[in-house]
């Protein structure tokens, strides 16, 4: 559920993106350090947009990468531990003894 709300938010911002854009089409000046540039106004926004967009992905990514890597160390400390001690984890198999009985009206104390 959570990643359909991100992609709904992100329609949303891509959209209120491209409406700001279409209304500031007129051209600006931008000083690049060494040079001025004159360019649309919409370009710049967009520009900016995709730049920011890059900026986060990369970031995404790279923290996706770092989780990975965290894994697979805890995985393999994780099976080295179990190899020296010899521990297994219980199955999930359900005991008899686990699953509650069912109480009929019969089994009630009756007042």
């Amino acid at each position: 559920m959570k990643i359909q709300w991100s992609l709904i938010a992100g329609l949303v911002f891509a959209l209120l993106t491209a409406i700001f854009a279409v209304v500031n089409v007129d051209p600006v000046r931008v000083n690049l350090m060494f040079t001025q540039v004159n360019i649309p106004l919409i370009l710049l926004i967009v520009g900016c947009t995709l730049i920011g967009g890059i900026i986060v992905g990369s970031y995404g990514i790279y923290r996706q990468y770092k989780l990975q890597k965290e894994l697979k160390f805890l995985s393999a400390q994780l099976a080295q531990i179990q190899s020296e001690t010899g521990y297994t984890f219980p199955s999930p198999e359900v005991k008899a003894d686990d699953v509650p009985k069912d109480t009929s009206d019969s089994d009630l104390p009756t007042s």
